[in-house]
């Protein structure tokens, strides 16, 4: 049995909408993208929300609005995708790297730690689908003592008058805290559409805005959409209409617009995200849960408690006691056996990159625990029963075999 890690979720109804795309004849930014920021509104219940054409460069993108430069801080965790550090890094400024809790997500208490005269935004990555505690780090930014450490040198963080919160939001369209979208516990929350995530327009992103009130949310959505499109007053599809072809430039911008042919994969998958995709995720992750719960190497990735919800977008499994020779073993064992396992993530600090920069991971013991004790499981809508039940036989099979032959070879050393 061939089982992939990931593959989009392509049925008739998203063929339809590209064909749609096509026939009309309107590739690049136009209605396609505007309907699918209005459904990341409503679903997320976001104040306004940019379509752009990658996670990295949205995140680039927020940071450069709110004004960060070279000299300036910014904190995320050491478990994350380079690109939480990359934007950072693109804008001049420190990635101030902290280890992150037992549920994968940035510590506050490390935030805590970490915070200068010199921190302007956090970057928390939600993890697999897991948010983060939000309560926890506003309750942080908004102390006495943190806000009078910050020193505000732009207009964007003068209104703001204290450090920002950003959510890395890759993995968690459709987490919710307290019955509500986990996006409007920060201030900005950035969601991939990436062909591995839980929707996709093939490479995509999305910036949902949640600023104070002092923001006027209109002003903004349209000078972050002249952002996108180089500082330029008018899209193509403004441009196209009757005589509107003349246009200006009003600031120095960038080039990561969304295309309508991009956004219609992701407007069809929407639609059907919170009454048939998401739903059918959450069976899986409760399958491997009671496929597993039975072994004593089992450790049960954050999927639901009395407050949060994941978007179940990665089945962090996570495995007691091994090491991360022994781990790289089982995964090799279980795709001999033809199931395709990943694992989220390699920590910042193990990356060449990253190593050449100073960070070591011996400074963030959680992170790297994580790390050596996690695979990560196959998790979609298309999965069946019959798939699904494999793979936990193959995984319990390799994870067996290795535990025993580990616990032969001390023996014979003994």
């Amino acid at each position: 049995m061939k089982i992939p890690f990931s593959p989009p979720y392509i049925d008739q109804s998203v063929i339809n909408e590209v064909v749609d795309t096509l026939n009309s004849k309107w590739l690049t930014t136009g209605p396609k993208v505007v309907a699918l920021e209005n459904e990341m509104v409503q679903f997320t219940s976001s104040d306004a929300a940019i379509c752009v054409n990658s996670w990295t460069s949205g995140a680039i993108l927020m940071l450069k609005w709110f004004g960060i430069k070279e000299g300036d801080e910014v904190i995320i965790p050491a478990y994350t995708y380079c690109a939480t550090a990359m934007c950072v890094l693109h804008c001049g400024a420190v990635p101030v790297i902290v280890d992150v809790d037992d549920d994968f997500c940035i510590s506050p208490q490390a935030v805590l730690n970490a915070i200068t005269s010199k921190t302007k935004a956090i970057i928390a990555v939600d993890f697999a689908g897991w948010p983060c505690d939000y309560e926890q780090l506003n309750e942080v930014i908004c102390r006495p003592e943190i806000n009078d450490l910050f020193i505000a040198n732009s207009e964007k963080q003068r209104a703001l008058g204290r450090i920002l919160l950003i959510a890395d939001a890759a993995h968690s369209l459709g987490a919710t805290i307290n019955g509500v979208a986990a996006a409007k516990k920060s201030d900005i929350a950035i969601f991939s559409f990436h062909a591995v995530k839980n929707i996709t327009t093939a490479e995509g992103g999305c910036i949902c805005l949640n600023l104070p009130p002092n923001f006027d949310v209109a002003a903004e959505y349209r000078y972050l959409k002249m952002y996108t499109l180089n500082g330029q007053t008018k899209d193509a599809f403004a441009k196209s209409i009757g005589g509107g072809w003349k246009y200006d430039i009003l600031f120095q911008g960038l080039k990561i617009n969304m295309p309508d042919i991009c956004a219609a994969i992701g407007l069809a998958q929407i639609r059907k995200y919170l009454p048939e995709l998401l739903p059918l995720r959450k069976l899986i992750a409760l399958k491997y849960c009671k496929g597993f719960k039975k072994m004593s190497w089992f450790i049960a990735p954050p999927l639901i408690d009395e407050a949060r919800e994941s978007s179940y977008h990665v089945f962090a499994l996570r495995i007691r006691g091994i090491s991360e020779v022994q781990r790289d073993k089982i995964i090799d064992d279980i795709t001999s056996k033809g199931v395709a396992v990943n694992v989220h993530f390699i920590p910042l600090p193990m990356l060449t990159l990253f190593k050449s920069l100073g960070y070591q991971i011996n400074d963030y013991p959680s992170a790297y625990l994580q790390y050596a004790h996690e695979i990560s499981l196959p998790i979609y809508p298309q999965l069946n029963n019959s798939e699904v039940d494999f793979i936990i036989e193959t995984v319990v099979g390799a994870v067996n075999k290795q535990l025993a032959y580990s616990k032969e070879s001390i023996t014979i050393e003994m």
